[in-house]
C-alpha cells in the first residue's frame, strides 16, 4: 500500500497541484482547507474518480491546534499515520507595518509558521515508529530576502526556514528528512492582485521569461518526498533565477 500524505491548502493553487500529483502516484492522501470546503469536496471527488486513491478531506483552520490535534486522531483511525506531510497552507498580507494590528500579525503567524509546528509534532510520532518520513514545508524567497510592505509575510517565511534547518538535524538519526521549497513568483490566485503591466514588469525581472506553475512546485514536492535520505535541511529556491 502506497504511503499517506498530509497537504493543507490543498484546495486550490499550488496544494491542489500537489494532492492531483501524488494521487497520480497512487498515494492516499489527506487535503485541508480552512474556508474553501465545496471546492475541497470537488476536489475530493475529481481526485477519488480520477485516480482511485483513498482521499480525506478535512476543513479547518490549520493554525488552530485543537483542530490539527483532532484531525490527526482521524487520520490515524482512518491511514493509521501519515508518512508525508506538506506545510501549503499560508496567507499574505500586503501594507506597511506600522498600519498592522496585533490582531493581524498574530493571525498570519498562526497559519502560516505556527500550523507547520503543529503538523510537524503530531505527525513525528508517528514517522519515529517507522524510522522514516519527509516533512516538506513550502516557504517564499521573501523569507529568504525580505519584502517591503510583506514584512509579517516575510518573517512567517523566514521563520519557516530556520524551522526547517533546525529540526532536520533533530530528526535526520531517525531517517526523517525536513526540506523546504522557496518559491518566486508562482502563478496562483494570490498573485493575481497585480495589474497586467505589474505582472509583465515581474515576468521581465524573471531570467526565465515566466511565471512558475504551480505544477513547477509540484514535481519538486515529490522529488524530495521520494528522493534522497541524505537530502535533508535544504531551503531550495524555485524562482526561475529571480531572486
Amino acid at each position: 500500500m502506497k504511503p499517506t500524505v498530509l497537504i493543507t491548502g490543498a484546495s486550490r493553487g499550488i496544494g491542489k497541484a500537489i494532492a492531483s500529483h501524488f494521487a497520480k502516484e497512487g498515494y492516499s492522501l489527506v487535503i485541508n482547507c480552512n474556508k474553501s470546503a465545496d471546492a475541497l469536496t470537488t476536489l475530493k471527488k475529481e481526485l477519488e474518480e480520477n485516480f482511485h486513491v483513498p482521499v480525506l478531506a478535512s476543513v479547518g483552520n490549520i493554525g488552530d491546534f485543537t483542530y490539527v490535534e483532532q484531525l490527526f486522531k482521524e487520520i490515524k483511525n482512518v491511514f493509521g499515520g501519515v508518512d508525508v506531510v506538506i506545510n501549503n497552507a499560508g496567507i499574505s498580507h500586503i501594507g506597511l507595518l506600522s498600519d498592522m494590528t496585533p490582531k493581524e500579525w498574530q493571525h498570519i503567524m498562526d497559519v502560516n509558521l505556527s500550523s507547520v509546528f503543529y503538523t510537524s509534532k503530531l505527525a513525528i510520532p508517528y514517522m519515529l515508529s517507522k524510522q522514516q518520513g519527509k516533512i516538506i514545508n513550502i516557504s517564499s524567497v521573501w523569507g529568504n530576502v525580505g519584502a517591503s510592505c510583506e514584512v509579517a509575510y516575510s518573517a512567517t517565511k523566514g521563520g519557516m526556514n530556520s524551522f526547517t534547518k533546525a529540526l532536520a538535524k533533530e530528526l535526520a538519526p531517525s531517517n526523517i528528512q525536513v526540506n523546504a521549497i522557496a518559491c518566486g513568483c508562482i502563478d496562483t490566485e494570490m498573485n493575481h492582485c497585480f495589474t497586467e503591466e505589474e505582472r509583465q514588469d515581474l515576468i521581465d525581472e524573471i531570467p526565465a521569461g515566466r511565471f512558475g506553475k504551480p505544477e513547477d512546485v509540484a514535481e519538486l514536492v515529490y522529488t524530495l518526498a521520494t528522493g534522497n535520505n541524505y537530502l535533508t535541511g535544504q531551503v531550495i529556491t524555485l524562482d526561475g533565477g529571480w531572486c
